[in-house]
């Protein structure tokens, strides 16, 4: 009974994680599909509690508790602009969740193994699970601990440098140490010599060198990846973390955490290959490092960067009639997202076309753009991906870009040399008039050098995104 109540509980809550997925690929039904995963995680906690193999109360929920208490204060206390990292930073949990639980699962197997047939019949949860196994059954079970050992050792590093990368705490260039990928492959090989080890001899030591290989591929696997990549890495982290936790379930018979993690592992692969697709980048080379560097000398960006006031810009936007804004990670970091919104209720009540363009990777998260402008209260309908808007640019009047680099630089088309040539970029150049909302003359988050800014028909407003924009709404009525 209380096994069959506790399926049916893990069946309800696997719904629930569909229909919160589902719902997540729409900005109107993504508040309500972040309620279905809400209560479908309560449904799983609930059922775990009280399922089969249930103890130490106190201890489960004192921890329940202590990490909700932690979660919130975090959520409460982090930025919008912070959300990349934050959300790197969950990967890396889950990735060190899987590690530790993969060496629980060793070390339960070991006290099991030792134990003569009078003490097994005692047992009760794992352990008695561990104790009714074969031989064959239980090799089965080392590979499943040891593949979740090593996606999660992979999967915390890789996340803890994508947190550095995106936090500004590590250089965002594509990094490697000498011999590059062939160190990468070796640590490969090593792991693999100790997953056969470890079944041979069911001993500590080969799992403890296949953790350590595992830390080392993803550090220097992401280290490998340079910034204009980091969208992708953060949905791959997802992705990786998704796969750790489907091994965690099936090293611990625990069908909710096997469907969970490969909706999460399928879900992240996919959106990666959209992502790197929408990029022109080959998801292999992208996740081996293969991109992140120039290949080559970059051309020489020629002419000057002619500045503009807020009065000039406001002449600009009431005379023209087409408007489209681009936002990027600058106007995240200023957040000025509310004072976005505004300029375009306003441009919009006198009867203008307004609409934004959203770059796939625009920010440093996929859909971090999408986010702020629904939280600015922004209209869906006016908010278009880059395949929808990029051959309106030509009848555009003006095209406002706040805080954007790589994803409107033109050489990503013109130098084959660029770190991001190949890249389908917002071609907002071909706009009769260009206004770059900038803190300064500097290069972007991944240091490539932007041709827009030297443009004829491009001028550049200088300064903090939302003081610019908050200057521009007083000339505009």
């Amino acid at each position: 009974m209380e096994l069959g109540l506790t399926t049916a509980v893990y069946i309800a809550a696997a719904v629930l994680f569909i229909l919160s997925l589902g719902g997540l690929s729409g900005q109107e039904s993504a508040k309500r599909a972040v309620w279905y995963g809400i209560f479908g995680m309560g449904f799983a906690i609930v059922a775990t509690l009280v399922g089969p193999g249930h103890g130490m109360w106190w201890l489960s929920l004192g921890l329940i508790l202590a990490g909700g208490l932690i979660g919130y204060i975090l959520a409460s206390k982090v930025e919008m602009t912070q959300m990349p990292e934050l959300v790197a930073g969950m990967h890396a949990l889950v990735g060190l969740a899987a590690v530790f639980v993969g060496f629980n699962a060793h070390f339960e197997l070991v006290n099991v193994l030792a134990m003569d047939e009078a003490s097994k019949k005692s047992l009760e949860g794992f352990a008695a699970l561990l104790a009714k196994k074969s031989q064959v059954e239980i090799n089965i079970l080392r590979v499943e601990a040891t593949l979740g050992i090593w996606i999660g050792a992979v999967t915390f590093t890789g996340s803890v440098i994508a947190y550095g990368k995106l936090a500004g705490k590590v250089t965002s260039a594509a990094t490697k140490l000498p011999g590059g990928h062939l160190l990468n492959a070796v640590a490969a090989i090593v792991s693999v010599a100790c997953l056969v080890w470890y079944l041979q001899t069911g001993e500590l030591a080969p799992m403890l060198v296949l953790t350590a290989m595992a830390l080392f591929i993803g550090c220097h696997l992401i280290m490998g990846i340079g910034g204009a990549d980091m969208p992708v890495v953060v949905s791959m982290l997802n992705s990786y973390s998704g796969w750790a936790a489907a091994a965690i379930g099936f090293s611990l018979g625990n069908d909710l955490l096997i469907v969970v993690g490969a909706l999460v592992g399928s879900s992240g692969a996919i959106l990666s290959y959209i992502m790197c697709k929408a990029m022109n980048r080959s998801f292999v080379s992208v996740i081996l490092g293969g991109f992140g560097g120039a290949a080559g000398p970059q051309m020489e960006v020629e002419g000057e960067q002619i500045a503009i006031d807020a009065d000039g810009v406001a002449t600009a936007l009431d005379e023209a009639d087409n408007i489209i804004i681009i936002p990027g990670y600058g106007m995240a970091v200023a957040q000025a997202q509310q004072s976005v919104a505004e300029l375009t209720r306003r441009l919009r009540a006198q009867g203008k076309n307004v609409r934004f363009a959203i770059h796939p990777v625009a920010g440093r998260l996929p859909g971090h753009m999408n986010v702020l402008l629904a939280e600015a209260k922004v209209p869906y309908d006016i908010v278009l991906e880059m395949d929808e808007i990029n051959d309106d640019f030509p009848e555009t009047d003006v095209a406002i870009v706040i805080g954007s680099n790589d994803i409107v630089n033109p050489a990503a088309q013109d130098d084959p040399n660029s770190p991001i040539a190949g890249m389908p970029v917002l071609e907002c150049w071909k706009a009769k008039q260009v206004f770059v909302s900038k803190r300064g003359q500097g290069t972007g988050y991944s240091g490539i050098e932007n041709p827009l800014f030297y443009k004829d028909n491009t001028r550049m407003f200088y300064g903090d995104a939302k003081a610019s924009i908050d200057q521009l709404l007083a000339n505009i009525s």
